[in-house]
């Protein structure tokens, strides 16, 4: 870029939550080492939970500055006191969010602008599920680009509302299965299979309020970015371009350029698992979590606790404080006790460790998309238990598409002898050695996009290109 041209600077802001977080800050690397500014912008409660996980307050991209990455560290107020639980009172959080938080954006960005070096070029990094990107662009003639952290599958179903609607399949009604067979680039998929937002059973929240407004929102967009790799999503990704330029740059969290810079990303300390692993056979372990915000019922994790037990197979179980919706203990009483060496229960850990160590054999999980790439990226093939937000659906392309995978459960009550059935044929039964093999063919699709040559690598490029060439034009 020659010396006249504006510099493009990227003004960045994910989501709450784990898995949006993880994504977006690989993101702000991966910009930075094209050359592009960048200011990552968190909520003051992410800072102060993420300074608490890692016992340091301090600036989470310092590493990568002193690599010579151009990001900047900055906080912004949600509206809410540290102490307030955006969970627990997630509705009254969201209300709050859709109301008054665009106007703290609008009022940080304009400081931004004004107080930046007058050659930059600012532009909006924003999550898809936010409202607020195109008319805070729009007013401060900004470029708009849209992070989808998800599949494309569930971009171009959510993108199509409208066409569900017209069909009566938005709000899906409940446990009513029909065929879906006229979304532009998406192969037949059956009701059962939408993501939790489509069904009538989730209408009446607020996130009805949120997704509707996101998506109308995304179509004025200048740019849309999917963690995703092309070869996988092909159809739904060229249906998707004849809207809007559209980018398969994914997954992101695994770029080979820049796997040397550490950033503090889990919002939970850690436990190393490593001394307990080593201790196992090669491939003898199931690794058990159900990600880190979606809840499920006492009943459901005690027969899946039994479940293990009976399946006589070893097992690392991530059990949340959280984990079910009552204040209860999670786990039975004296579970801990029973599973004696056959198990290790820990509240967090380094899920990649895990998942890459060689005694772990497959992965028991929501199907939450950080953990399915991760999962993929490590060559292990899963168990699906998926229980809300886009997991029903990344639940099919594991299983039904992919081949990767199996269900937990066939009906949709979960019983003790079932899990330990599934659970041993898994690990060492006939199944197992063709999960493996094709997990091993869809591992090699990620690696191969994020090579140098890779599909994932030039669409990165050539939206970084796109963008400057935009950039340009914007302030001829």
């Amino acid at each position: 870029m020659s010396e006249s041209c504006p510099k493009p600077h990227a003004i960045m802001l994910a989501l709450p939550y784990q898995g949006h977080i993880t994504p977006f800050v690989n993101l702000a690397l991966k910009l930075a080492s094209k050359g592009i500014v960048v200011t990552f912008v968190h909520l003051e409660f992410i800072h102060h939970t993420l300074s608490q996980s890692q016992q340091s307050s301090s600036d989470l991209f310092s590493e990568a500055r002193e690599c010579g990455l151009e990001v900047r560290y900055t906080t912004i107020d949600d509206g809410f006191s540290l102490e307030f639980d955006r969970v627990v009172h997630s509705d009254e959080y969201w209300e709050s969010m859709l109301r008054d938080f665009p106007g703290r954006v609008e009022e940080f960005v304009v400081k931004t602008i004004q107080s930046d070096d007058p050659s930059f070029a600012h532009f909006l990094i924003a999550d898809t599920f936010y409202t607020w990107p195109a008319a805070i662009a729009k007013k401060h003639n900004l470029l708009n680009v849209s992070f989808w952290t998800e599949p494309a599958l569930m971009f171009s179903l959510a993108y199509h509302m409208n066409l569900l609607k017209e069909n009566g399949h938005f709000p899906c009604k409940d446990h009513v299965e029909e065929e879906i067979n006229y979304l532009p680039g998406v192969e037949e998929i059956s009701t059962k299979d939408l993501m939790s937002y489509l069904k009538a059973t989730d209408t009446a929240t607020i996130v009805d309020k949120v997704v509707p407004k996101a998506f109308e929102e995304v179509k004025k967009a200048d740019f849309i970015l999917h963690n995703t790799v092309h070869e996988l999503e092909s159809e739904t990704l060229s249906a998707l371009n004849k809207y809007q330029p559209n980018y398969a740059v994914g997954p992101i969290n695994f770029s080979k350029t820049l796997a040397t810079i550490t950033v503090s990303k889990s919002l939970r300390s850690e436990l190393d698992c490593t001394n307990w692993l080593n201790s196992k056979s090669p491939g003898s372990v199931l690794y058990v979590s159900f990600g880190s915000h979606v809840q499920t019922s006492k009943q459901v994790i005690e027969e899946i606790a039994y479940g293990l037990l009976l399946s006589e197979v070893n097992f690392i179980w991530v059990v949340r404080a959280d984990a079910v919706s009552s204040a209860d203990d999670v786990l039975p009483p004296g579970y801990v006790n029973e599973i004696k060496d056959k198990g290790l229960i820990v509240p967090w850990c380094n899920q990649m460790m895990v998942l890459s160590h060689l005694a772990v054999g497959g992965f028991l999980t929501h199907c939450g998309w950080n953990s399915v790439l991760e999962s993929i990226w490590c060559g292990t093939p899963m168990i699906c238990y998926p229980i809300m937000y886009d997991q029903p659906t990344n639940r099919k392309l594991l299983v039904d598409d992919w081949k990767i995978g199996i269900n937990l459960c066939d009906e949709t009550s979960v019983e003790r002898k079932e899990v330990a059935e599934k659970i041993k044929s898994f690990i060492s039964g006939a199944a197992s050695k063709s999960l493996r093999e094709e997990a091993k063919k869809v591992n090699a699709i990620l690696q191969n996009a994020l090579e140098s040559d890779g599909s994932s690598e030039r669409n990165f490029d050539q939206f970084v290109e796109d963008l400057k060439v935009k950039i340009i034009a914007c302030n001829e």
